[in-house]
């Protein structure tokens, strides 16, 4: 196999178990005899790989300008707050997973997020209720 397949042989086995398990990528590496520091590198350089099991529902939190500047960070503090979860975790029933990533391109509706490919902007207390309380 060529170098040049890892991308494609990374997004089948994400795919395949919803994340990049250490035990699947030594099998790649040795199957593919590179080392398991570059299958690593070039996971962890892509940000939609996934390197943890995520939960059911994946809450992606905009940390674009606009949203720093409309306050998502107490958006941030009031999912984490409802979900018992800081960002970067997993709630313990696998329901909910919390993450910050870059601008999702709805400024004029900040703070927004992304909830599995589904957009939530204008983001206050009281929509952050509603919008978790769709999720089942």
């Amino acid at each position: 196999m060529r170098f040049s397949d890892l991308l494609p042989r990374l997004l089948k086995i994400q795919e395949s178990e919803g994340y990049l398990p250490p035990s699947r990528l030594l099998e790649l590496a040795r199957e593919i005899e590179v080392p398991i520091a570059l299958i690593n590198e070039t996971a962890t350089f892509y940000s939609f790989f996934r390197m943890i099991k995520r939960g059911k529902y994946v809450i992606r939190l905009c940390n674009s300008p606009s949203c720093y500047l409309n306050d998502c960070e107490s958006v941030v503090e009031i999912f984490e707050s409802l979900l018992g979860i800081s960002v970067g975790e997993v709630t313990k029933d696998g329901k909910f997973s919390l993450e910050r990533t870059s601008c999702i391109g709805c400024c004029d509706g900040a703070p927004a997020a992304l909830i599995n490919d589904y957009l939530y902007t204008n983001l206050t207390r009281e929509r952050v209720r509603e919008v978790l309380a769709k999720c089942k």
